[in-house]
């Protein structure tokens, strides 16, 4: 009987002790459950025009979950890409530094090395110091490697080496060889026994070409993109090898769609940062067949609703997983819109009423206002109050906004803080903005859009688009004249010197070499 009564006292005891213990645990959960860091998305489109979304004013395109974005969120009028062209406007959301800073912030071949520099401060690098694990899901475009890249064998230096630490992506652009998908530096699905090679000086023997074998292609290319064919589409460059591992046009947005997906249903119980860079509506434009003829404005309409079908898809992602009240989302887009950029694909006779750029002047490659004036949204759902704002927002200012978000005293080059302004807290933007086309550069400052005299070409007649090349200043008041139809240099002269005066405090004399724009 004693022994009896010794067991059950131990037994309490050791349940009381227990249950002590339990107690100081969750105690000490309840301390440390302060508020979680929020994730943050950037997600970003490649050459969507100012007038591309039915929420920017398009009426024959109907984009209801972007619009979603932008109805629940803050949409900018005055939203700036940094450059008129991928791979610069790319390099400075990640950077937060001008793009003109660096000489080899240009559009890149397939085979460029990585023109970000590995201790330089980058989005993802100030981030994971708070905490956060960071991944980039699409197309990068910024160099990879060092010069001389063996796609055999894991190439870096990439988006690893610069902050992410899970990336997937393709190494340039759609329509540039090597045609496959690089998980974190290592080509995907790659067979070793047919190892990939791959030069944008010369061919492979016995490969095809769209130049000499056009009865093998399925789109016919307008101006350059006559190199290698893979899935029936020339390409710029040549590859030979890699079969396995070639990617699937039409399947792109599905494929990249589930990869950011399972990034975020892997790190949703941790702050994460993904930079979803979609392909869309760059050329070579292969919607799925579920979206082919659906807009009736041929491949580049169909890849829009495309790519706002998938958009809409991650955001539902997002709910499912209870992510939406604590996730930032950033929309835009690298530069501005494009119709024919290189293959007949019915863009240009399917357009109708449609006007990629809107209201404005311009497009992709020009330093007219559509060049680099984008959409451009922010929405985090109970936390961003619905509203449209005129201030003027640049991507380049994303970097020190997001590190102030998170408690980060980071700073980039010429990135300011503006989170107030990105959660709708305050209609106080930029002051003034440089912009670049090229390696030509215009200047915004207030109302007021100035543009250097540049030589060359007033009109790049192969995809149509004026580029704002004058031998006079060009002086324009962006709030009476949107278009940019009246050059305002004559009735406005103390105007001029005076954007002249501040356009030179930032960039310099304007007396860099311009190069010829080279389609490929």
């Amino acid at each position: 009987m004693t022994s009896l009564r010794n067991y059950f006292l131990n037994g309490a005891i050791l349940l009381l002790v227990l249950s002590g213990c339990m107690s100081k645990e969750e105690k000490t959960v309840v301390k440390d459950d302060s508020p979680k860091q929020p994730n943050i998305v950037f997600i970003y489109m490649d050459d969507l025009g100012y007038g591309d979304l039915s929420a920017y004013g398009a009426t024959e395109l109907s984009t209801p979950n972007i619009d979603a974005l932008a109805e629940g969120g803050v949409q900018f009028t005055n939203g700036y890409a940094t450059s008129a062209t991928c791979t610069p406007s790319r390099y400075a959301i990640l950077t937060g530094r001008y793009p003109w800073r660096n000489k080899d912030a240009k559009i890149l071949p397939g085979t460029a090395p990585l023109i970000i520099s590995t201790d330089q401060l980058t989005v993802p690098k100030m981030l994971k110091e708070k905490g956060y694990t960071t991944g980039i899901v699409g197309k990068w475009h910024l160099g990879l490697g060092s010069g001389n890249v063996n796609w055999n064998e894991r190439v870096s230096p990439g988006p690893n080496e610069v902050g992410f630490d899970y990336s997937y992506i393709l190494a340039a652009t759609q329509d540039r060889v090597p045609t496959v998908y690089i998980k974190d530096g290592h080509v995907d699905g790659l067979d070793p026994n047919d190892p990939i090679e791959v030069s944008y000086k010369e061919n492979f023997e016995g490969e095809p070409t769209g130049l000499e074998n056009p009865e093998l292609t399925t789109m016919k290319w307008h101006h350059g993109h006559n190199n290698s064919i893979v899935n029936g589409i020339p390409r710029i460059g040549y590859m030979k090898g890699g079969e396995a591992a070639k990617w699937s046009d039409v399947d792109m947005a599905d494929h990249f769609l589930a990869k950011a997906q399972a990034y975020v249903k892997d790190h949703k119980d941790e702050p994460f940062f993904l930079y979803y860079a979609l392909q869309q509506p760059h050329v070579p434009r292969t919607p799925h067949p579920r979206f082919a003829g659906k807009s009736g404005m041929g491949p580049r309409g169909d890849v829009i609703l495309e790519a706002d079908w998938v958009v809409g898809e991650f955001m539902k992602t997002l709910e499912e997983q209870g992510l939406l009240e604590n996730t930032l989302i950033v929309f835009s887009s690298d530069n501005g819109p494009v119709v024919n950029d290189g293959y007949y694909d019915d863009a240009v006779e399917k357009l109708g009423n449609h006007k990629p750029s809107g209201p404005l002047r311009g497009g992709k490659y020009s330093l007219f206002d559509a060049g680099t004036r984008v959409p451009f949204i922010t929405y985090w759902k109970g936390k961003i109050a619905p509203a449209k704002s005129e201030a003027l927002v640049c991507q380049v200012d994303l970097l020190t906004s997001m590190a102030a978000l998170v408690g980060s005293d980071k700073k980039g080059e010429d990135s300011e803080n503006f989170l107030d302004v990105l959660m709708g807290k305050s209609d106080q933007g930029r002051t003034e903005l440089v912009l670049e086309a090229g390696s030509r550069t215009a200047f915004r400052k207030g109302d007021w859009a100035m543009i250097p005299p540049y030589k060359g070409a007033a009109i790049n007649k192969q995809v149509n688009i004026e580029l704002g090349n004058d031998s006079e200043y060009q002086l324009y008041n962006l709030k009476d004249d949107i278009g940019q139809t009246k050059n305002l240099v004559k009735e406005n002269p103390e105007k001029l010197q005076e954007m002249i005066q501040g356009f030179e405090a930032i960039r310099g004399k304007n007396d860099v070499e311009i190069k010829e724009l080279e389609l490929k």
